[in-house]
Order: structure tokens, then sequence, then C-alpha cells
């Protein structure tokens, strides 16, 4: 029976390494997932944690009982944080040192007095408090990734419940001293669960891992690497079905003379330019979505515009740009911006039509010598409406 007991930890302490160098190998690949570094380093305390327990069944002596116990909850501690560190993106370390700590205290004090059936309950109790709580951590992420992240969440509370039946049994004997390792059908369920989590966790955590590989391309694909804003494909996929009512408007940017800028100062300063008008539309209150159509041309939707609410929006917002400094490596340059503002109709009108109809207006201001906001004809109605001239 303790062969085969040994046997079962030997092949739990293989699945823990082999997940060690998957999530190791997963994270060269992908650095910026700090996490499985993280998890990696919580999996390095356990994999010795299991190898030194499977000894211990052979040699039950106090100090190899204080060190694979040690080791596991100080393991199970790390692969919390790592939870934690994946749903919140910062790593919790201090407190889970101090949680470790704790449960190594209260774990080591009875194995080094002789109390090892005391030891073992509070080792099984804490490895499925850790367990639990990483579970509900899994848990509250799951919207990244629902199916994996569901079943991570299960098989570590699954296997929280199964060192918590290993405790129950142990208290149920009612001996305190064992003189070796516990032996009962609980601790070899524990064994073949923690197997079966291991196998299941790994798995899992690659599907979760291409998810997030996935979500970062689309992210990438939508956004301008320049500035941060969405692009024109964002913007399409955002408000391309939209109808535009009379309350919405669509507003589009463009800086003045951007060509010789770049040709007098050079294209460092060009791009300086170009996201300094970025900042100001992403700061600016009152613009919904902003995206950089491409060159030194933007966009921006305003969703809630009450009547004279959009070209006052892109009024201010020229005025500031106007009035602002671009220091690039000691030069010092001066830009402007021109707008073109187009409002939806009552029964609606598409996005195309709306984004056409403001880069219309948008070069009425800059034939009208630039620096300015100029709007888009209403259908039926051959007024440009109220202009904003620089002062």
């Amino acid at each position: 029976m303790m062969l085969d007991y040994r046997t079962l930890l030997v092949s739990l302490g293989v699945s823990a390494f082999c997940l060690l160098l998957t999530l190791l190998g997963t994270w060269m690949a992908r650095r910026r997932d700090g996490f499985l570094l993280t998890w990696v380093c919580g999996l390095g305390f356990i994999v010795p944690g299991i190898f030194s327990y499977a000894f211990y069944t052979e040699y039950p002596k106090v100090q190899l009982g204080v060190l694979c116990t040690s080791l596991m909850l100080t393991g199970f501690a790390v692969i919390y944080a790592a939870a934690n560190q994946f749903c919140r993106n910062q790593a919790p370390l201090r407190p889970a040192s101090q949680w470790s700590a704790a449960s190594i205290a209260m774990t080591a004090t009875p194995m080094a007095l002789g109390y090892d059936a005391i030891a073992f309950i509070s080792l099984n109790l804490w490895s499925a408090g850790f367990l639990f709580a990483t579970a509900f951590r899994y848990w509250k992420g799951r919207r990244e990734a629902v199916g994996p992240l569901s079943g991570m969440a299960a098989l570590y509370a699954l296997t929280g419940i199964s060192f918590l039946l290993c405790a129950y049994m142990l208290f149920a004997e009612g001996r305190w001293v064992l003189g070796h390792a516990p032996d009962n059908w609980a601790e070899n369920l524990n064994i073949a669960m923690s197997i079966a989590g291991m196998t299941g966790v790994g798995a899992m955590s690659l599907m979760v891992q291409q998810a997030r590989i996935t979500e970062h391309h689309r992210r990438e694909s939508l956004t301008d690497p320049l500035t941060g804003l969405h692009n024109r494909r964002a913007l399409f996929e955002l408000h391309g079905s939209q109808m535009f009512t009379h309350e919405m408007a669509v507003i589009v940017f463009d800086i003045d003379r951007f060509k010789s800028i770049n040709d007098q100062h050079g294209h460092a300063t060009g791009d300086a330019v170009i996201r300094a008008l970025a900042h100001d539309l992403k700061s600016a209150v009152g613009l919904n979505t902003t995206a950089r159509l491409g060159g030194e041309e933007f966009s921006a939707v305003v969703r809630t515009a009450a009547p004279g609410y959009a070209e006052w929006l892109a009024e201010r917002i020229r005025r500031s740009f106007a009035e602002r400094e671009h220091q690039v490596e000691g030069v010092v340059v001066k830009a402007t911006v021109s707008a073109g503002v187009a409002y939806g109709l009552p029964e609606g009108r598409d996005f195309e039509t709306m984004l056409s109809a403001a880069d219309g207006a948008l070069y009425t201001a800059k034939r009208n010598g630039r620096n300015r906001v100029d709007i888009a004809p209403i259908a039926g109605d051959e007024r440009m409406g109220t202009e904003r001239t620089s002062a």
C-alpha cells in the first residue's frame, strides 16, 4: 500500500514539474504576463515539497516533515498570489508571505514537538484555504475566458475539498501522534485529485493564454500604435452600423500644413505634434469615441450633442491646440488644427455619410483659411451654419 502511495506521490511530483516547465516556456514566449512567472515560483516550492514528502513516507524524520510541509505551504501561498496577479495585475506578495509564515508556524511547530497528526491537519486545512482562495480569484476573473477559467476554479476547489477530507480523517482518528505519514483512503483520493487537477489546470492555463494572445492581437489590430487611439477599422466596428440622430455628431480634425512641419523639422517633431493632438482628444470631456483616421487626420463621435455643442467642443480643442508650443529636441513648433462637424438627422443618418459630411466641412474650413471649425450643411439646407473662426 505504501509503495502505491509513494508511486502516486512521485507521479504528482512529475506532473507538477511538467506544469512548471510548461508555464515557464509560456512566460518566456510572452513575458508581459507576470502572473505566469509567479505561478512558476509557486510550483518551484511545491515540486521539491512533494518529492521531500515522498521521502518522508519512507523516512518519517521530524526535520524532513518540517521541510516538506513548509515548502508546500509556501508554494500554495505563492500560487494564490499568482491568481491575484492574474485578476488585478499586481501580486500581493507581502500578504501572501505573511499568510505563508503563519501557516508554516502553525504546522511546523507541532511537527517539531512530535505532534505530527496535528501538523498534518494544519497542513491540509491551510492548503485547502489557499486552494479555495485561488479558485475564488479565478472564478471572479472568469469573464476573460469563461470556460477555461471556470474549469480552473472548479479544479482548484475540488482539490481543496480533497485536502479537507484528509484533515477530517485525521481528526476522526483522534490521534495526535502518528509517527509516520498519514495513510488512508482520503490521502489516496487527495493525490489522485491533485494529479488530475494539475493536468487539467495545465491544459486550461494554455487555453487562457491563447485567449489572451488572441485578444491582444485583436486590440492591436484596432489601435493606432503612435497615439494609442482607435484606428479607422475600430471606428467603423464601433459605429459603422449605427444611425446618427439629430442629437449626435461626428467631428473630423486635421493638422494644418502638417507636411511642412515634417519637411522643416523632421518626422520626430511631426509625430510629437500628432501625439499632442491625440492627447487633447483623449482628455477632452464630451467626446465619446476618438480615433486616428490616418496621417494627421482624426475623428471623434459625440453621442449627446445639443445644438451648438459639437462645434463648441471642436472650437475649444482648436483654440487649446493653437495656443500650445511643442518642443522636441530643442525645437519649438506651434501648429494649428482645422475641424469639420456633421450632425445627424431626426430620422437617422448612417455613419459613412456622417463621416463624409464632416470631412467635407473640414475641407471647407481648409479652403477658408485653416485654423477654424466649419459645420456641414444639413440635408435640404445650403447654409453652413454657425462658423467658428480663430480670433
